[in-house]
């Protein structure tokens, strides 16, 4: 998939203004460019432009021109809305036939159409009045984020074991203590390690700085170790696969669900995000301000964090130091029984 050789122009340079000019990741522009992808598709099928039956994923949508695209009503978003609600397959993939997106898949669908026709009036200037100027958003249901216990995360880095110990052990505390995401652990370089913290590359290409806590430095340091005696075909990757390469999402994802079996904890309830959530929480659970969390977890909008306020490095540090699982160590529990 190549956004730049399936897009039509109109849509081909609204994607290359947000990669290039706002700096947005590579994954980001792609979900841009599904999400509208699907729209103009439902939109052909919508207004009689294709064979009624058609699927969807068969329509082509080379042809959609400014004028297809300014023609949008409200109407037709809400109705491309409702389809998404009632008919449209949630999981193509599943053991039984879902439909319906949830209303947070919907709001993100939405937010792609909103984004695309401001940049058609605001910055392109190709168009002079937005036709979704009024579009309302699906209201998503707020729930709580999942996440473990501390004993329970304490039992996860307790069960690490296998020819990979050192690598899983490392990669589940910088979960755990610091709350990566898994794209960011997965983009870490040797040259990211520093003496007391690690630089990281978050959403958007921003740059931030998460300070290690002891526990999380000692499973570095020891991992360290092996991967400078391995022949690495990727030098720079901070984290090997068993081939020598960088490691994969897909990868830490399995190492992350066999991790949580392994511990006898419930493998289809958790996932490599809900350990960030748990580094979050553990961290708040112990006094951790708000805002010093924003900076920790590299959240930049109000919905998500409700804080901008910039917090000194020193605050950051004393984050780190806070998690109660920064002085854990499964090995030391062992010589004291």
């Amino acid at each position: 998939m190549d956004y730049r050789t399936d897009s039509p122009p109109v849509l081909k340079d609204f994607l290359t203004y947000h990669e290039t000019i706002q700096g947005h990741s590579r994954a980001t522009v792609d979900e841009y460019y599904l999400d509208l992808r699907n729209f103009f598709r439902y939109l052909k099928l919508h207004r009689g432009l294709v064979p009624r039956g058609e699927e969807l994923e068969n329509i082509s949508i080379s042809d959609v021109d400014l004028d297809f695209v300014g023609s949008v009503t409200l109407e037709e978003v809400y109705d491309y809305l409702s389809f998404l609600a009632r008919d449209k397959e949630k999981f193509t993939r599943a053991r039984e036939e879902e439909y319906g997106l949830t209303a947070s898949s919907r709001a993100r669908k939405i937010a792609a159409i909103r984004s695309f026709y401001k940049y058609l009036t605001a910055k392109a200037k190709l168009l002079e009045e937005n036709p979704v100027q009024d579009l309302d958003s699906p209201k998503a249901k707020k729930t709580l984020p999942r996440y473990l216990s501390l004993e329970e995360a304490q039992r996860l880095l307790s069960s690490v074991d296998g020819k990979n110990r050192e690598r899983d052990y490392c990669i589940l505390c910088i979960f755990l203590n610091c709350g990566l995401r898994i794209s960011e652990i997965v983009g870490l370089n040797l040259s990211d390690v520093r003496s007391d913290h690690l630089r990281v590359l978050g959403k958007g290409n921003k740059e931030r700085v998460v300070y290690l806590n002891d526990a999380t430095r000692k499973a570095l340091d020891d991992y360290l170790v092996i991967r400078k005696q391995t022949a690495a075909v990727d030098k720079n990757a901070l984290f090997l696969s068993n081939r020598r390469t960088r490691v994969s999402r897909e990868g830490l994802h399995a190492m992350v669900k066999k991790s949580l079996a392994v511990a006898g904890l419930d493998a289809s309830k958790y996932s490599a995000h809900k350990l960030r959530h748990t580094a979050a929480t553990l961290m708040l659970s112990q006094g951790v301000d708000v805002r010093t969390l924003q900076e920790v977890l590299g959240h930049e909008h109000l919905n998500t964090t409700q804080i901008y306020t910039h917090v000194d490095n020193t605050e950051l540090r004393v984050a780190a130091q806070a998690n109660p699982l920064g002085k854990y160590r499964p090995d030391q529990k062992k010589n004291e029984d």
